[in-house]
């Protein structure tokens, strides 16, 4: 039994992981260890020989069921210190700076956009992206064989066979809000419907969904002069720059009589875009005076009531202001882009801490 002890305490002490000490374990003590085999003997044994080898036995397995144990725990002790070295880290290190998240700017404009209509008065008014053709097209005057109302211009939501409901569309722009909320408050009313709008059509400055901000404004005494008075107010306040010129020329859309497309002043220098000098031109949105048939269409009295309505898309003029050249990029969900574009979440857009941040 001495050289039993001496063997195991000794290879248990320069076991070098948990695996050898797991095959001493086994040798030693498992069911065909070494010591387990002698303690079968003390069955051929005479009693007083099994009063003396029995108790001895039991205390030889003890002690080294106990040196395995120890040597197990200071095993786990040496790989912990071991791991401790190897991860240490010096907490007084500056932190590594942390990705922050960014917000998009179509929502910096669309938040910029509602910042400077709200200084001068008007409020927000939303719908539902989905319409009826009713709307989207009839009360706004566009007729049925308008080319907008074609399929290859029009997303038009799928109705099953005896569906005799009115065809809905994805909203082509946001002037059925218009209609909505005139027919529920009625006039006057000054309002801005930003909003998503659907379209069939991609290229780099065309996207199937876009986002678009219009205007309407109805009252006893509107007229053209308010509309200018209020879009070169927004130019100014929204590109930053006083004095921005504007040019008004005559167009034609259905839903208003007459109709103006709105041209900034702008110049092109070493390849580059620069508002509010030189003496060329960009267009930038469509407007003019709300169609009587519009008012009507919506239970305003257009014999008592007249008014402006406008619409500029949101990602245009986003582009024109921070110098974005290519529209689908909004939509790509690219992070290098969204934090080379992005605005901060404290950025929040006001007149008087400005309007970039």
């Amino acid at each position: 039994m001495d050289d039993l002890r001496n063997k195991y305490l000794a290879a248990i002490a320069d076991a070098a992981d948990e695996s050898a000490l797991e095959t001493l374990r086994v040798q030693a003590v498992g069911k065909k260890g070494e010591v387990s085999l002698k303690m079968r003997e003390l069955g051929k044994m005479t009693p007083e020989e099994r009063q003396v080898a029995g108790p001895a036995l039991n205390a030889l397995k003890d002690e080294i069921n106990s040196a395995l144990a120890a040597k197990k725990v200071a095993l786990a002790d040496k790989a912990l210190d071991e791991r401790l070295r190897a991860e240490w880290l010096d907490v007084t290190l500056p932190v590594r700076p942390q990705r922050r998240g960014s917000i998009h700017p179509v929502s910096q404009v669309w938040e910029e956009c509602t910042a400077i209509f709200a200084e001068m008065g008007f409020s927000v008014a939303e719908g539902p992206q989905i319409d009826t053709d009713w709307y989207n097209f009839d009360a706004l005057n566009i007729p049925g064989h308008h080319p907008a109302r074609a399929e290859m211009d029009t997303f038009y939501m799928h109705r099953a066979e005896g569906d005799n409901r009115p065809p809905h569309v994805l909203r082509t722009h946001t002037s059925p809000v218009q209609i909505r909320h005139m027919e529920k408050h009625g006039a006057p009313c000054r309002i801005i419907a930003p909003g998503r709008v659907y379209r069939a059509d991609y290229d780099q400055t065309h996207t199937p969904m876009f986002h678009q901000v219009e205007g309407l404004a109805i009252d006893k005494d509107i007229s053209m002069a308010n509309l200018k008075w209020v879009l070169e107010e927004f130019f100014s306040a929204f590109f930053e720059i006083e004095g921005i010129k504007t040019r008004f020329r005559a167009s034609h859309f259905p839903f208003t009589e007459p109709s103006a497309e709105v041209d900034i002043q702008c110049s092109w220098e070493d390849g580059q875009l620069k508002i509010g000098q030189g003496d060329g031109w960009l267009e930038v949105l469509g407007s003019g005076m709300v169609h009587p048939k519009v008012l009507s269409a919506a239970g305003v009295d257009p014999a008592e009531w007249q008014g402006f309505a406008f619409g500029m898309g949101i990602d245009r003029i986003a582009m024109l202001k921070y110098g974005i050249p290519d529209l689908r990029a909004f939509f790509d969900s690219d992070l290098r882009w969204l934090r080379h574009y992005g605005f901060g979440a404290l950025e929040v857009p006001t007149l008087h801490g400005g309007l970039s941040g």
